[in-house]
């Protein structure tokens, strides 16, 4: 593929196993970057015949305090990942029991 001058950085996310694919084809297809090997895996791409599975998510919004958020902001950078990551984890780590309908400590409001 020509070089062209409007390519511009794209920075996403893959796991391992892409990784290791988009090398090994980069080798096969001798091709000399990653972003050849994406440039032609795009340029192969039905986009039309794509069709995203379905997931069985929802989107939800909450108040948070402010210092709250600026802790999911400093740790979203410092682990570099997303804010909704910390947020499913964090949800997920949560124990379910009984005697808590006002959360913890800090959080709880007081009567």
């Amino acid at each position: 593929m020509a070089k062209n001058s409007y390519n511009q950085p794209l920075t996403f996310d893959l796991p391992q196993n892409l990784i290791a694919k988009i090398e090994a084809c980069r080798r096969a297809l001798a091709l000399r970057s990653t972003s050849e090997v994406v440039r032609e895996a795009l340029a192969d791409f039905d986009f039309e015949r794509f069709s995203a599975p379905q997931k069985d998510h929802r989107q939800i919004s909450v108040r948070l305090p402010l210092e709250v958020k600026d802790k999911l902001a400093k740790y979203s950078r410092k682990k570099k990942v997303s804010v909704g990551e910390l947020l499913r984890v964090a949800i997920q780590m949560l124990p379910v029991k009984a005697g808590r309908k006002n959360g913890r400590g800090k959080s709880a409001k007081k009567r």
